[in-house]
């Protein structure tokens, strides 16, 4: 954990790329119970379990690419290539003895309450892309799942690392309902959390088609609008469903998907007593019978 933040961007990537990546205790014990079966445990069950925690997900993706130069001339852009690339023993063997996010924020309980609630907020996110990709017949639905999964990376890393940072973004955004996040983060960091991850995936030499999905700068890309309305639609409703971005949000994701507000509702598990204000009014019905004078 950093005791003094370090004082511009190129500093932040320097720490970053040589600090040790913690993962959520679950994605530790769940690990652990695969390996413990690993005659009967497949490339697909690993990535399911990594594609619940985006640290152990980028962890993967970074270490995989310098192989993937030697054998493959495409990117590997998905936790289960990226399984099957390594095999399941040499992964077990790689990631053994993890750092837990709880252990190291033990002293922090804000913190670590803090992480914790990003981590369940882009998980949400994830879900939403993947199902909309599976609906959307997306050639790959995993790469716009993970995406997701990875979209604030640099926010959750702020939390483990830095998290007296992590506390004043958050507070400043919670006392002006209005500051943009990408704003409060400049204030208090002097660039957006953004810039930062752009600086990672590059040093990690992530795949240039991930960056580009988690990009909203590429947002007239269907596959893009997929992960940021994704990731919005999750921010939005963190704490209930009565932030007033959310009707826009519905409208983009309708348009996207090309299904009706009811449909889309329904998808959302919205609860029912708050369904009426995200119903579209009912049109009024035209007068009949009325003479021209």
């Amino acid at each position: 954990m950093l005791s003094q933040p370090p004082q511009d961007l190129k500093a932040w990537v320097l720490f970053f790329s040589n600090a040790e990546m913690p993962i959520l205790r679950q994605t530790a014990r769940r690990l652990e119970e695969a390996r413990q079966d690993m005659d009967k445990i497949s490339g697909r069950d690993i990535a399911n379990i990594v594609l619940q925690d985006p640290l152990m997900a980028v962890r993967v993706l970074a270490y995989i690419q310098p192989f993937r130069g030697k054998h493959l001339r495409s990117d590997i852009t998905t936790i289960a290539n990226a399984v099957m690339m390594l095999g399941i023993e040499p992964f077990f063997s790689r990631f053994e003895t993890p750092v837990t996010i709880e252990a190291m924020l033990k002293n922090e309980p804000q913190a670590l309450l803090g992480v914790l609630q990003v981590i369940r907020r882009i998980q949400r996110a994830s879900n939403y892309a993947y199902d909309w990709a599976v609906e959307r017949h997306d050639m790959n639905v995993e790469e716009v799942a993970l995406a997701a999964l990875l979209h604030d990376l640099a926010e959750i890393l702020l939390w483990c690392f830095a998290p007296k940072l992590a506390i004043e973004i958050r507070d400043r955004q919670q006392a002006d309902k209005t500051l943009r996040s990408a704003s409060a983060q400049k204030q208090v960091l002097g660039f957006p959390l953004f810039d930062l991850q752009l600086a990672l995936c590059d040093v990690w030499h992530l795949p240039d088609l991930l960056n580009a999905l988690m990009d909203d700068a590429n947002a007239h890309l269907p596959r893009v609008q997929n992960v940021t309305l994704a990731v919005n639609l999750a921010r939005h409703s963190t704490s209930d469903w009565s932030d007033p971005a959310l009707p826009d949000d519905l409208s983009a994701i309708e348009k996207l998907l090309h299904i009706k507000r009811e449909s889309l509702l329904s998808r959302l598990n919205i609860p029912a007593e708050i369904l009426p204000q995200f119903m579209p009014p009912a049109l009024e019905a035209a007068p009949k019978n009325i003479q021209t004078p």
